[in-house]
């Protein structure tokens, strides 16, 4: 017995197979912010909290405390840009429409821990590590 798809069909089916695939590959720790719910019930974070083309950072977890934003009129692509002061980020969410790449390190040095992001709409309420310098990427 021989199976016969129609291309209509067999179309239909390779795009449900690539909407499944795109959305398996998603890492747990990204989403949207909706996703993410504080401690209380409350939502953490509003789609508002980070406007598209910024790259935003809060130095507590869970997007607490005072939210610093970098926009890429102001920052140099594909350099390593400190973050001031000591403290770092706990939190973030890149909204550059472009890679974006946070270190452990300071001075962006791949010996420390580090991530990349996609620029489509990242959320990470937990950093697994203290950010101290990012990068973003040309694509």
């Amino acid at each position: 017995m021989r199976l016969r798809l129609r291309t209509s069909h067999t179309t239909a089916l390779l795009t449900g197979l690539a909407a499944l695939t795109a959305a398996l590959a998603v890492p747990p720790a990204l989403g949207t912010p909706a996703a993410h719910a504080a401690r209380g019930g409350r939502t953490a974070a509003a789609a508002g909290d980070c406007a598209a083309g910024q790259l935003c950072l809060w130095p507590k977890a869970d997007f607490g405390g005072e939210r610093r934003t970098y926009e890429l009129s102001d920052t140099d692509i594909e350099s390593c840009v400190r973050l001031p002061g000591n403290t770092g980020a706990a939190a973030l969410a890149n909204r550059t429409g472009r890679p974006v790449t946070t270190y452990q390190s300071a001075e962006c040095a791949e010996t420390a821990e580090f991530d990349t992001y996609p620029g489509g709409g990242s959320w990470v309420p937990r950093s697994p590590y203290q950010v101290r310098a990012f990068k973003v990427w040309e694509r």
